[in-house]
This record gives C-alpha cells, structure tokens and sequence, in this order.
C-alpha cells in the first residue's frame, strides 16, 4: 500500500446517502474524497475528469444511466483508468451478473460495517476483489450449479419483458430496433429452455435473474 491517499469518487443518487459517506470516508486516514456524483453520467463525467483512484457506485442510478452502464463506460476509459467499487443494497443474480460483466473490481453492500468499507476501498485500489458474503455464496453456487449465462443486453431485455413491456416499447426503451429486440428474445428462450414471453419472466425470477 502506498504512503498517498485513495482518490476516491462517490455516486449515489440519495443526497443523504452521499452525505452520509462523505462525512464517514472524508474522516478516515489513507483516503481523501475528491468528488460526488448525484448520477450515472455525471459519475462519468467526473471520473473522466478527475481520474480518482477509485469510484464508489451505487447500481440503482434512476432513469438516465444506472450504475452498471456506468461502471461500463468508468472502466472503459484510458489509462489511469478508474477502479469501481460497487455500494448497494442489491444482491441478486442479475445485479451482481452485470456489474462484474461491466468490470467493477468488487460488490460491497451497503449492510457491511464502515470497517470493512474502508478495507474494501483501499483493496480496490490495489486492483484486488472484495466480495460481501453473500455476494461470495451467489458467485460461488453458481460456479457450482451453473445458469443460463445472459448477456447484459439480453437481462435488460428480460427486465423489460417483467415490466409487461412489447417488443416496440422495449426498443424505445432501451434505445434499438424492433428487430434487434426479437434476436435477443430468441436468445433468451433458447437460454431459459422457455416459448414464451410468460415463461420467460417465471423462470427468470425462479432463478432470481431480474433485478
């Protein structure tokens, strides 16, 4: 570990919760907090600009950018490139599935002690993973028992599919052709072993894959 202090970005889009980091992480030796991102693309515009070490994100952004998008385009971005550390109250299979996918270096949530936060922190800016335990036991059941592997894209469409949303109002949504939407619907029944849009969603929560 080195003698400077962890450059440290937080998203979230809970004003309270920001502050309430702000105040526990601005106090805590081996880290100084150099930005705060209320959104998804601000917390990339930030870490563009200011390069911190590390990004602390939250997943549920609201309806511009959510932090897996984020954490894509963070973990994207030339060299010195900013490890993200995910902060969040979501644990299930979809969540934890797409912010790996987007390349988070770790998933904290937000139940763990400030302790192991801290710990977490200068962890990912050594570019070492910290899992919570539970987000440890998902990982590992499903290297034991594996699952249909679905694709970001493909889960965004399954989370719409839940919403009740067709085939055009889930291209506008996520911004794609019809006909793109119906190649990843194939995909995703071939997956799931289903032929309907009904079956689809059922098996999806049945195997906790919709966030």
């Amino acid at each position: 570990m080195t003698d400077s202090p962890v450059r440290l970005l937080i998203c979230d889009d809970h004003a309270v919760v920001r502050a309430g980091l702000l105040a526990l992480l601005s106090s805590t030796p081996g880290i100084e907090v150099i930005g705060e991102a209320g959104s998804g693309a601000q917390a990339v515009t930030l870490a563009d600009r200011l390069r911190p070490d590390v990004v602390l994100m939250d997943l549920q952004l609201g309806a511009d950018m959510d932090g897996a998008e984020a954490t894509r385009r963070i973990t994207e971005l030339p060299a010195p490139t900013p490890r993200v550390l995910v902060l969040t109250t979501y644990d299930t299979d979809a969540d934890i599935t797409r912010a790996i996918a987007a390349g988070a270096t770790g998933y904290l949530l937000k139940a763990e002690s400030p302790e192991e936060l801290f710990t977490a922190i200068q962890a990912a800016a050594q570019g070492r993973t910290t899992l919570s335990p539970p987000v440890a036991h998902r990982v590992m059941a499903h290297l034991r028992n594996p699952r249909p592997t679905l694709t970001a894209r493909e889960l965004d469409i399954l989370a719409q599919l839940a919403r009740g949303l067709g085939n055009r109002d889930i291209a506008r949504a996520l911004h794609i052709s019809e006909a793109t939407v119906k190649t990843h619907l194939g995909r995703i029944y071939d997956k799931l072993a289903v032929d309907t849009r009904a079956a689809a969603v059922a098996v999806a929560k049945e195997q906790r894959l919709l966030p």
